[in-house]
Formats: structure tokens, C-alpha cells, sequence
């Protein structure tokens, strides 16, 4: 078991763009539920709020992914 985590160390897993694109939805689920955790009060409010802070993070993390390919593209 040890020789795998090792080797996982030394040789990473090679992702491709989409996958490393996918890998972004549970991340911004994860830091929103947290978030929305620490600033609901009531616990019946953080299941819809979560899932709409989620949705606005991944929307503006690919709008800010998407602008800056185009200004390099426009600029290079």
C-alpha cells in the first residue's frame, strides 16, 4: 500500500481539461455548504442557499476561466 501512495507521489495521476474542470463542481459544493453553514440561522435555509451559492460560484469561476483564455488568445 505504501509502494502506491508513493508512486502516486512521484508519477501524479495525468488529468485531462474536462476532468480537471469537473473536479471544480465538488470543491465549490464543498466551500459553499461550509460557508452557507457558518451564516444561516435557521438549518432549514442552508440546503437552498448552499445550492444557489454553489450555482454563482461555478458560473463566475468559468466566466472568469473563460475571459482570461480569450484576453490570452486576443493578447498572445
Amino acid at each position: 500500500m505504501m509502494e502506491l501512495l508513493g508512486t502516486l507521489l512521484i508519477h501524479p495521476v495525468v488529468l485531462g481539461r474536462w476532468q480537471q474542470m469537473l473536479l471544480l463542481l465538488p470543491l465549490c459544493l464543498t466551500i459553499s455548504i461550509v460557508y452557507k453553514t457558518t451564516k444561516c440561522e435557521k438549518l432549514r435555509d442552508i440546503p437552498l442557499s448552499a445550492v444557489v451559492s454553489w450555482v454563482t460560484i461555478v458560473i463566475g469561476m468559468y466566466a472568469v476561466g473563460v475571459s482570461l483564455l480569450l484576453l490570452n488568445k486576443w493578447i498572445a
